[in-house]
């Protein structure tokens, strides 16, 4: 009876540490790069972004077109790294990643009223897990 009683505390032990670990991995497996407290973010000269990181910049510019649907699209910065703006303020552009079957994880995010003139845009390689802001 006591052997079967420590084998039952063994499994208790072993769920708990697994559901321990099944609600903490979010928190833990997720790290965060937040705004410094002045607000800003680690930066990247645009001659340092991927070549398609470059086009994707100049369409930007140029207003267009753009080869990808959501391009253009509100970003919601939900992941609250990038400045604390209205919604509507951020928008998202794909950079094509070679080889990929789909968008791929590059983006640049821009914010601003006047899409082709943004006040900053930031790229993530990383969807949306860390940014950095574009300086030209």
């Amino acid at each position: 009876m006591l052997k079967a009683f420590a084998t039952q505390v063994r499994k208790a032990g072993v769920l708990w540490v697994l559901g321990a670990a099944f609600v903490l991995a979010p928190v833990v497996g997720h790290t965060r790069q937040t705004p410094s407290a002045a607000g800003s973010l680690s930066s990247i000269a645009l001659a340092e972004l991927p070549a398609q990181g470059r086009v994707t910049y100049a369409l930007i510019r140029e207003g267009g077109p753009f080869p990808y649907d959501k391009d253009g699209s509100v970003f919601g910065n939900r992941e609250r790294i990038l400045p604390a703006q209205q919604r509507g303020y951020y928008r998202e552009y794909t950079v094509r990643t070679p080889g990929a079957r789909n968008r791929g994880a590059r983006r640049i995010v821009c914010g601003g009223q006047k899409p082709r003139t943004p006040d900053a845009c930031y790229y993530t390689g990383d969807h949306y897990a860390s940014f950095r802001e574009i300086v030209e």
